[in-house]
Formats: structure tokens, C-alpha cells, sequence
């Protein structure tokens, strides 16, 4: 079996490379048999990885611990789950997951758009195949997940026991997929400046793969924080960790992105700074994989120091060298056909929006590569921490805030000073309106206070506009259930956007109440004494020391849990039990809190830190965190709103079609 899978691999790295040949050689020639042939060659690609994925989950599966790899992240001991997922839990299986990811995107695009977009297609294929080509040659050269050991193991060492959490199993294929998905929006992009077709129809064609990308690495970044909360035992779900901001830094430049397309489509401005976005989201999800797979920098999750580092940087500077010279020979097709007519406008509202995003990945990839950069100029390695990038992104996120409240309301092109304050009168009295209330409930650190009041105006306008078109649909019979249905039904790129909004309206209340009024303490304590813990906002809880319970399980793991007793406000509500695992195969501690959750109000957060003899005494550490589940609760909503707008309309079908012919008239051959 390892060497069918071996032999998969092999076979599709040659496809790979036949499609990328022949594919430009077909529409040099202008041989449309050549062009069919890349086009099959692409399927076969995605078809023999999809056995060679097989054969490593058989292998997994069954425990044939010869292959080192199975040998490395699985034991007789995992469960089934664990097992199969596995696959992700190390360098050679993930880098094998992400090609063949990587290569059914570009044949699922390449099947959509086959008779649609013809003339674009063979460098579709030609820059697909590129990356799929280097991908499938890291695996089988220097990360190869089917070598095997001059030993027949009778157990493996087991999967990391930070990946054996159900949010980080599912987290790394949610990003894979985000990222991987973003080479289909790139290779139109480079299709359209060979072609010089530097239109909009390049942008149409891959809206939805573009917006399904994002939401996918907008999962991803959600379950990290997840995992983070729930395993990590860091008191919070975001630490700026390097690889938590190796995928952030995409999704700072990805978003823009997919809000400056819309002023290509509507005025066909900003045709360079799209272009330019789309290379750059690519370059930095390439460089990103790179930091995290290279061992550079270090991280409760990256991988180690391997020999792909190197292979990287050369990619990354193919890539980028390519897609810049593309850029600038095609500068002067690339202009704009409308300028900016005002600056009250939703046009220069959108261009602000694009410099703030672009401002915040600035700073986030700053600090993330000061390490690097102060270690290449001088002795020693420099890390920023955490204070750094809030202190230096917390302005630019609440500007992000307001202009979500500002930049629907205003229409395209100008607007005047009257109209403007009319539409934002009601949003500027709810904000006052809650401000003027925190202040009076004693809320009174300035940043919250503030950050409340743009959230509350956000939140209002996009009331506001839900409001507006479900009263006109009222008023013609239908009742208010049908008539926001039918709204959402027949505008879902505008209304699922405008509950991305909501859901990152409810994100940053609850960023904003865990960040300004989190409460921490740390105690030592006998059983039966008791700590406190006390929040200005929600009371005060007292914890009262049960004692400890050790045990095993049967997958080698020692288990230590301390019983609480838990009071709120001098009323017992309950028991937590934080538990201290400890894996004896990879011979590794792990801290798992324990949390009672308030809903909508706050979490207690308690970590079990270390204990003395047979649990005489015990160190916690304990947090309040207000407000933090607005932030799972803004997921859900921020994930159903970008389903909403990804979900085809009658519109796009009906400029499919158009599209169709006009693409047919000037096929190739």
C-alpha cells in the first residue's frame, strides 16, 4: 500500500507538469485537442492524489506503523476519530492534505468555467498546475508521508496531545481550504493580464470562489480562537501568536479585496488596486505556510525546522517576480475608466475602508517578522508581544466599526451634506444614547465606552436598512417574516453582507468586554479554603477547594482533576472540575480549564496551575471574562451571512449566460 501511494503521487506530479506544459502550448498553437488534454490532465491530477489520500488513511487507519509517518502521529490507543484525522497532525501529511485540496479547487474551477471562460482557461490551468506542481514535489522529495522505517513498530508515538481537541481537528482544514481556494481568484487574475482582458469579468467569474476562500479562512481564524480558549489555558481565545497571525495577515488583505471589487463592477475604478490585492493575498498565504512550516519562528503550534524552508522562499519569489512584471507591463490597461467624483461618497468611504484593512496587516506582519528581521541586522532575536499589536491596531479596528455604519448608507458617486445628515441622525443617537447609559452604570474606561458607542452605531444603520426594505415589502401585502425573507432572498450579496456586519458588530462587543474588564487572580489553597475572584461588572464568585482525583484512561494518559465548589454572590450555582493531563507516550502536560458560563453575561475561567503531595494544597488561576460569548455568537452569525451572499441569485446566473456567449465567439480554435 505505501507503494501504490508513492506511485500515485509520482503519477500526478507528472500530470501536473504535462498540464502546465501543454496548456500553454495548446493556446500558443492555438491546438484545442492540447487544451483538452491539459484539461483532463488536471482531473487526473486531483484524481490520483484523491488515491494517494486514500492509501494514508488505510495506513492510518489500520495502523501500519512501518510508515514513519503513521508511526509518528498515531498509536494503537487513539481512538478511530483521532486516527483518520491524523492526516493534518503532521508536516508530510498536512503538505499532502493541502495539494490535494489545492488541486480539486482548480479542477472544480476549471470544470465550471470551461465553456465560459475559454480564453482565460489555458492560464488558468498553466498557473493552477504551477503551484500544484511545487506542492506535490515537496511531498515527494523532502516530506514524503509514505517512507518507511527499517522496522516494523509494534505502536506509534501518538498525535500531539494539543490536537486532541475537536476545534483544532476541524481548524486546520477550514484554513487549508481557505487558503488553497484563493488559487483559482489568483490564476483568473494572471490569466486576465496575459490576455489583457483587465475587465470585470475575471472578478465575476471568481466572486463566489473568492468569497467562499474567506469564509473558510474566516472559520479556520474562529475555531483557532476556539481551540485557544477552550485548550490552551491562556485565560482568552487570541494571543498574536506567529501562526495565528500567519492567517490573519491574508484575511487582512482578502477582505478589502472583496470590498473594493464591488467598485470595479459598479464604476470600474480601482482595477489596479484589485489586481495588486489578489497577488498579494496569494503571496502572503504562500509566505504564511512558509513561517509556519519553516520552524523560523516559534509557536505552541507550528512545525518544526525542516528542509522546506528554503524551497519556499524560492517559490514565494517565482511567484511574486512573476505576478509584479505581469503588473507593470499591464499598468496602462489596468487604469480606471471613472474617477472619484466626491469624498461623500460610497466609493471613498470603500477606499478607506481598503487603507485601514491594509494598515492593520502592515502592522500585524511588522510584528510578527521583528524577530526575523532584528536577528538578520544584528546578535540577538527581539519578540513583540501581545500589548504591542493591540495597542497599535486597536484604533484602526474602531475605525473599521464606524465606517461599516457609514458606507451603506451613503450612495454611490456623491451624496450631499444634507442627505448624509439625515441618514446618519438615528445612529448618532442610539450611540450617545448607549455612552450616555454605560457612563451612568459606572462603565467608564473611555475605550469601551467608545467602543460600545460605535458598535451601537453600526448596529443601528444596518437596523436601519433592514427596516427600510422590509417596510417597502410590508406596505405591498406580504407580512414582516415574508418580507424580510424575500429581501434577503433577492438581494443576498447585499443583506447576507450586511449580517457579516452584524456578526462582526457582535464579535467586537464581546472582544471589547473581555479586553477592558477581564479580572484575573491566582491563589494557593488547602481543601476546604476558599478564593475569590471579582469583577466590577458581574459580582463576585468564591471558589471553594474540594480536593483532587487522579486517574488513567485507556489511551495513556494520566488524569488529575480538582473539584470546586462554586459561589456567585454568596449563592452556590455549581461545581467546576479544571483537569491537568498528562500523556506518557509523548511525555507532555496538558492544562485543561474548566469554565461556567453565564450566557451572554460572562465566563468564570479556572486553570488547575500545580499542586502539592496528594493535593493537600493546590494553585489556581482564575479569570472573569465579560461578554466573551457575543464573540462565538458573532461567528455563527458572521459564517451565515458570508453563506448568504456566496449562495447563487437569478442575477449572476443570467450574467453567466451572457458571459457564455461572448467567451464562445472568441474561444480558442
Amino acid at each position: 500500500m505505501p507503494n501504490i501511494g508513492y506511485v500515485t503521487l509520482a503519477l500526478a506530479f507528472m500530470l501536473s507538469i504535462y498540464a502546465f506544459v501543454v496548456s500553454l502550448v495548446g493556446v500558443w498553437q492555438r491546438r484545442p485537442e492540447l487544451l483538452l488534454s491539459s484539461r483532463n490532465a488536471t482531473f487526473g491530477v486531483a484524481g490520483f492524489l484523491t488515491l494517494s489520500i486514500a492509501v494514508i488513511e488505510y495506513l492510518l487507519i489500520t495502523g501500519h506503523y512501518q510508515t514513519k509517518y503513521v508511526h509518528d502521529v498515531s498509536n494503537l490507543a487513539a481512538p478511530l476519530f483521532y486516527r483518520m484525522t491524523a492526516l493534518w497532525g503532521g508536516q508530510d501529511g498536512s503538505l499532502l492534505f493541502w495539494a490535494w485540496l489545492m488541486a480539486l479547487a482548480a479542477a472544480a474551477a476549471i470544470h465550471a468555467k470551461w465553456e465560459t471562460m475559454r480564453p482565460l482557461i489555458p492560464y488558468v490551468i498553466a498557473v493552477s498546475q504551477f503551484t500544484v506542481t511545487f506542492f506535490i514535489g515537496l511531498v515527494i522529495f523532502i516530506a514524503n508521508p509514505f517512507e518507511q522505517l527499517p522496522f516494523f513498530p509494534l505502536d506509534g508515538q501518538g498525535l500531539n496531545p494539543l490536537l486532541r481537541h475537536f476545534g483544532m481537528i476541524i481548524h486546520p482544514p477550514m484554513l487549508y481550504i481557505g487558503f488553497v481556494a484563493f488559487v483559482v481568484p489568483f490564476a483568473f487574475g494572471m490569466a486576465a493580464l496575459i490576455t489583457r482582458q483587465t475587465g470585470d469579468t475575471w472578478i465575476r467569474t471568481t466572486r463566489r470562489w473568492t468569497l467562499i476562500a474567506w469564509m473558510f479562512l474566516s472559520i479556520g481564524l474562529l475555531l483557532g480562537g476556539w481551540w485557544a480558549y477552550d485548550v490552551l489555558g491562556w485565560g482568552g481565545y487570541w494571543g498574536w501568536d506567529p501562526v495565528e497571525n500567519a492567517s490573519l495577515i491574508p484575511w487582512l488583505v482578502a477582505t478589502p479585496f472583496l470590498h473594493s471589487v464591488m467598485m470595479q463592477e459598479n464604476r470600474g475604478m480601482l482595477k489596479r488596486w484589485n489586481m495588486a490585492l489578489i497577488i498579494m493575498t496569494f503571496c502572503l498565504v504562500i509566505e504564511g505556510t512558509f513561517l509556519t512550516r519553516s520552524g523560523m519562528l516559534s509557536s505552541v503550534h507550528s512545525f518544526a525546522e525542516s528542509a522546506i524552508g528554503p524551497l519556499f522562499l524560492i517559490f514565494i519569489t517565482i511567484v511574486f517576480a512573476g505576478a509584479f512584471y505581469l503588473f507593470v507591463t499591464r499598468w496602462d490597461d489596468l487604469s480606471s475608466d471613472n474617477e472619484l467624483d466626491s469624498l461623500i461618497s460610497r466609493e471613498s468611504f470603500f477606499l478607506l475602508n481598503n487603507l485601514l484593512f491594509i494598515g492593520l496587516a502592515v502592522i500585524v506582519w511588522w510584528g510578527t517578522h521583528y524577530p526575523l528581521i532584528t536577528e538578520a541586522i544584528g546578535d540577538e532575536k527581539i519578540v513583540v508581544g501581545p500589548p504591542f499589536f493591540e495597542q497599535t491596531t486597536a484604533p484602526l479596528w474602531a475605525a473599521l466599526v464606524l465606517l461599516m455604519g457609514v458606507a451603506p448608507l451613503l450612495p454611490w458617486r456623491r451624496t450631499s451634506l444634507k442627505r448624509a445628515r439625515q441618514a446618519f441622525t438615528w445612529p448618532t443617537i442610539v450611540a450617545l444614547i448607549t455612552m450616555g447609559a454605560l457612563v451612568a452604570l459606572r462603565i467608564t474606561i473611555w475605550g469601551a465606552v467608545l467602543g460600545f458607542g460605535l458598535c451601537a452605531f453600526t448596529l443601528t444603520t444596518i437596523v436601519v436598512e433592514y427596516w427600510r426594505g422590509v417596510r417597502v415589502r410590508h406596505h405591498r401585502g406580504e407580512s414582516y417574516p415574508v418580507a424580510l425573507k424575500n429581501l434577503i432572498a433577492r438581494n443576498r450579496r447585499r443583506y447576507g453582507g450586511y449580517m457579516i456586519h452584524l456578526g462582526v458588530i457582535l464579535i467586537a462587543i464581546g472582544v471589547i468586554g473581555s479586553q477592558f474588564y477581564q479580572t484575573e487572580t491566582q491563589q494557593n489553597i488547602a481543601v476546604g479554603e476558599s478564593m475569590e475572584i471579582h469583577s466590577d461588572m458581574f459580582g463576585t464568585y468564591t471558589m471553594t477547594y474540594q480536593g483532587l482525583q487522579e486517574g488513567d484512561s485507556p489511551d495513556d494518559r494520566l488524569i488529575t482533576e480538582a473539584y470546586l465548589t462554586v459561589s456567585y454572590n454568596g449563592e452556590t450555582i455549581g461545581e467546576l472540575v479544571p483537569v491537568r493531563e498528562y500523556f506518557v507516550v509523548q511525555q507532555q502536560p496538558m492544562t485543561i480549564p474548566d469554565k461556567m458560563v453565564i450566557p451572554l453575561l460572562s465566563d468564570l475561567y479556572v486553570i488547575l496551575g500545580g499542586w502539592e503531595g496528594s493535593g493537600e494544597t493546590a494553585t489556581f488561576k482564575a479569570y472573569i471574562n465579560p461578554l466573551v460569548n457575543w464573540l462565538w455568537v458573532g461567528g455563527f452569525v458572521f459564517i451565515a451571512g458570508t453563506m448568504v451572499a456566496a449562495w447563487p441569485t437569478p442575477e449572476p446566473k443570467r450574467r453567466t449566460s451572457k458571459a457564455k456567449v461572448s467567451a464562445g465567439s472568441v474561444a480558442v480554435g
